[in-house]
């Protein structure tokens, strides 16, 4: 048994299956869908906390560098966060996260695993990953395999062989995605689903990774020993990262090795992939529904509502799924949810900003959304988060109005340094510095008034800003 298993999270992916929720600025696992924190945070948390885990390893895209930070500060949990500059899909992500562990120990036990993935079981889940630890000793790629609750066809499945040590067995073969005639027969026949976690030695992955594919080894280990420290995350080098091959790890991996194998999870799991596993597991009435936020059901069944604002109401309709946001809202059957993908990827075509943007837009310091727009103005609610700092700036083309609705706000105007509590407000006119600051212990809430000629978030200059942003844009 060793002493420390080194959690690799794996952050990268977009969920477009939960739109509208999910977003690419936004993605599914850093929202709250169920409970009362994320996916990411959920999954940090059931590898913290006991001996058996070391310091967790954060691997996603740099985008949400400051999303990752603020969550993991909530739960009070440090890691290494490790940060992509293009995504290159899990393939290059995982062998990115086995070299940098592997710079402590090139043997260290390495656990993969989504940070968008359902376990309520813990102690299940920390028996299967000690079930496989003699198996990833002796040198095996050890997966954990899920009993299918049915013949599903979004899926890879598992066929399991002989037993390798204790708990764990040889695989057999990797299947992907099979028709719904071939999943029900490997239902039949005994086969694992694939929960895409993968425990072993840091060198185990990397010289079977070397062996099928030795460039895009070489080249991440280069983005690895080469990446640049930018406040409390690494960043892994654009030029030589972007050189590896993009491609899943069951691709370029897991489907050709032999070394695989495979221990029976013990534990209860769910990719919340789309919004009818997000019924599946959620708490429902006894009329089947499962429901979220300002919601109002009459003769109703079988259905998913959710609503972050507006007041949803269904009347006499079975096995729905409906999701409202401040922006768009979503109606489907419950049975064609993973078609939603499908609908945005057509957004994403015609350049519709909702398909990729959230009307929440988070920042380091906090967040802001837009409440009205015109053609010369704009009202924005705006949160800092304590002991956030907005950059040093000024714009070209529009001037503000700030009024703290609540907390403390130091605010900078040219040279004249002053501290705003609730109701009060100030001016900054067209191409004055400016900078808003909370000094509080409690998040600082203000309404901002714009108007000008041109409203867009690229009019910004930034003179100085703690957070290393360009100086120019948003």
């Amino acid at each position: 048994m060793p002493n420390l298993v080194y959690p690799l999270i794996m952050c990268g992916g977009s969920g477009t299956r939960l739109w509208p929720i999910s977003r690419d600025a936004s993605p599914k696992q850093f929202a709250t869908l169920i409970g009362s924190r994320s996916s990411f945070q959920e999954t940090v948390l059931r590898v913290s906390g006991t001996s058996l885990f070391g310091k967790p390893v954060i691997i996603a895209n740099a985008a949400h560098h400051f999303t990752i930070e603020r969550q993991l500060k909530e739960i009070k949990v440090e890691a290494d966060i490790l940060l992509e500059p293009a995504a290159r899909d899990s393939g290059p992500a995982i062998a990115a996260g086995a070299a940098f562990i592997a710079e402590r120990d090139a043997d260290a036990l390495v656990l993969v695993l989504a940070a968008d993935h359902l376990v309520r079981n813990t102690a299940g889940f920390h028996q299967t990953v000690m079930d496989g630890v003699e198996a990833a000793k002796l040198g095996k790629i050890v997966t954990h395999g899920i009993h299918p609750t049915g013949p599903a066809t979004g899926y890879g499945y598992i066929e399991a062989g002989d037993t390798v040590s204790g708990e764990a067995k040889d695989v057999k073969r990797f299947v992907e995605k099979p028709s719904l005639e071939v999943a029900a027969q490997y239902v039949i026949d005994g086969y694992f689903w694939n929960s895409g976690n993968f425990l072993f030695k840091a060198s185990t992955m990397l010289g079977e990774y070397e062996r099928l594919d030795p460039e895009t080894v070489k080249v991440v280990r280069l983005a690895v020993s080469t990446r640049k420290k930018d406040l409390s995350a690494h960043i892994l080098n654009a030029e030589a990262f972007g050189q590896a091959t993009k491609k899943s790890i069951d691709y370029v991996v897991m489907n050709h090795t032999s070394i695989a194998a495979v221990v029976e999870a013990k534990f209860d799991w769910s990719d919340i992939g789309t919004w009818g596993s997000m019924w599946e597991t959620s708490e429902k009435d006894h009329h089947g529904n499962a429901i979220n936020g300002n919601v109002k059901l009459m003769n109703a069944s079988g259905c998913y509502v959710s609503s972050e604002g507006p007041l949803t109401t269904l009347i006499g309709v079975s096995n729905v799924v409906v999701v409202a946001t401040q922006d768009a809202i979503l109606v489907v059957d419950k049975s064609q949810s993973a078609d939603v993908k499908m609908l945005v990827e057509e957004m994403r075509i015609e350049k519709r900003p909702e398909a990729t943007e959230n009307p929440k837009v988070h920042r380091p310091w906090g967040w802001f959304q837009t409440r009205d727009l015109g053609s010369r103005f704009r009202v924005k609610r705006i949160v800092v988060y304590p002991g956030g700092r907005l950059s040093l700036q000024k714009h070209h083309h529009r001037a503000e109005h700030w009024v703290v609705v609540t907390g403390t706000a130091d605010v900078t105007v040219g040279e004249t340094k002053r501290t705003l509590s609730e109701n009060q407000s100030v001016y900054i006119s067209l191409g004055e510095v400016h900078r808003l600051e909370n000094p509080g212990l409690i998040d600082l809430e203000i309404i901002e008034v714009q108007t000008g000629s041109y409203l867009g978030e690229d009019d910004i200059i930034r003179i100085e800003d703690i957070y290393n942003r360009p100086e120019t844009g948003i």
